[in-house]
């Protein structure tokens, strides 16, 4: 049923740089048995297992994480975090869905709040509002637009004029913007490692534990997950990989996997620190392709920028764009080296909508979490456990979410990607 393989990280990744080293759990060793079997321990795999164990407790519950906790994708994101799903939240259009789709974001960001106090980590969490800045006439169209959508919605919101976003972050880059009070900032790596580190004894992860194979055994009852060193019988197994559960023959007609690029500045001095505006922030693009920028501590500077199409881009090529990235936002700050450059990847689907539920008895999984994976994944690892235990086919989640349109094969999926890559690039223009 196919053959995982990790996703081509060529960096380590620099949130996890920042904290100190952690030992990592074994790999699993041997013949073993479990009921449950979680394969990925990033924020949908983690969350289901939990909850597994919330709503079947004295189970068996085996948790198999392909590399070690905070160098996965999880750990490789930009570190925002919002209860409502950024996507929507302002579209004027779909302002019915909006109000169905943010009430399970804000189960699952309600569901990642309690998991932190009861684990006593908080991962650096602040509410920091919510920026999204425009570079563009276009962009600045987009701002507008939403500034519409939040006074509709009664949400609490400023608009930015290009002075008051300079003397927000720093530079006089951006036309204008527009922050939303309900957003947070927050470790992405110090987050997952908290969750992993948390999870309740009767939940045992295992990590650098690469899953070759999942069969039906036998007698079809249950599932057979073999890897490099061990072969265990699960009577439910759950797919938490995202893209990758492509390479276990599942969805490959829905899901594409893309590499986005971050970087983390050296550590400034105190004189090129006051160039960075506020203590808190975080600034996400108008448009889609554009670059996403935020402060981290008191002292350094991250962007992330760039996609790539299923395999990944040259290291100097990273680092060539992200550099180019910073320095045009804050010019003054040339002399500044980036410290820590890495990937990270995503799974997205044509329409936006995830793939998630049952593939086959006692075989389940979600992916396609389109770059909000932490709350979003979050929920739908939840609900998932939900479902497999008692049995709730959680027709409302998937009405609201919908499902994922089928996507053209190679060579014209490519050709397709490449094809809207450089249409958005020309609009997004100065957002890179």
């Amino acid at each position: 049923m196919g053959h995982a393989q990790l996703p081509d990280y060529r960096d380590p990744c620099g949130w996890n740089a920042l904290l100190p080293k952690r030992l990592p759990r074994p790999q699993a060793m041997g013949v073993m048995r479990a009921k449950y079997v979680v394969i990925g321990a990033g924020y949908t795999g983690l969350a289901a297992a939990r909850r597994l164990h919330e709503l079947d407790p004295g189970q068996s519950i085996l948790v198999l994480e392909g590399s070690e906790i905070g160098e996965g994708s999880s750990a490789r994101n930009s570190g925002f975090m919002t209860p409502r799903d950024s996507k929507i939240d302002l579209s004027l259009s779909e302002m019915p869905r909006a109000e169905r789709i943010n009430a399970f974001c804000e189960e699952g960001f309600d569901y990642l709040k309690t998991i932190m106090t009861a684990g006593g980590f908080d991962a650096d969490l602040i509410r920091s509002g919510r920026v999204t800045a425009a570079a563009t006439d276009l962009g600045s169209q987009k701002i507008r637009s939403m500034h519409e959508g939040a006074q509709a919605h009664g949400f609490a919101h400023h608009y930015l004029k290009r002075e008051d976003l300079k003397a927000f972050i720093g530079t006089d880059y951006y036309q204008c913007g527009l922050r939303i009070e309900e957003g947070y900032l927050m470790q992405p790596a110090k987050l997952i490692r908290g969750l992993a580190d948390s999870l309740p004894d009767p939940i045992t992860l295992y990590e650098n534990t690469i899953v070759r194979e999942v069969q039906p055994s036998d007698r079809g009852a249950t599932w057979q997950v073999m890897t490099q060193e061990a072969n265990i019988t699960a009577d439910i197994v759950i797919f938490a990989t995202n893209a990758a559960i492509k390479q276990f023959g599942h969805w490959r007609d829905r899901l594409v996997t893309i590499y986005t690029y971050a970087a983390l500045t050296a550590a400034m001095d105190s004189r090129d620190a006051a160039h960075l505006g506020d203590p808190v922030w975080g600034v996400l693009p108008a448009h889609r392709l554009g670059t996403t920028v935020r402060r981290v501590d008191h002292n350094r500077l991250m962007v992330r920028s760039l996609y790539a199409y299923e395999k990944p881009l040259a290291p100097q090529a990273v680092q060539h764009a992200l550099t180019g990235c910073f320095e045009r936002r804050y010019p003054m700050l040339k002399h500044v080296s980036l410290e820590h450059v890495w990937g990270g990847t995503t799974a997205l689907t044509m329409n936006g909508s995830p793939l998630w539920g049952a593939i086959k008895q006692g075989l389940y999984a979600s992916a396609g979490c389109n770059g909000s994976g932490v709350v979003k994944g979050t929920l739908l690892g939840k609900r998932l456990a939900e479902m497999i235990v008692t049995g709730d086919p959680q027709e409302a989640l998937q009405s609201v979410y919908g499902r994922a349109n089928w996507i053209a094969p190679e060579p014209f999926r490519t050709l397709g990607f490449h094809l809207v890559s450089a249409i958005e690039r020309r609009k997004a223009d100065l957002e890179m």
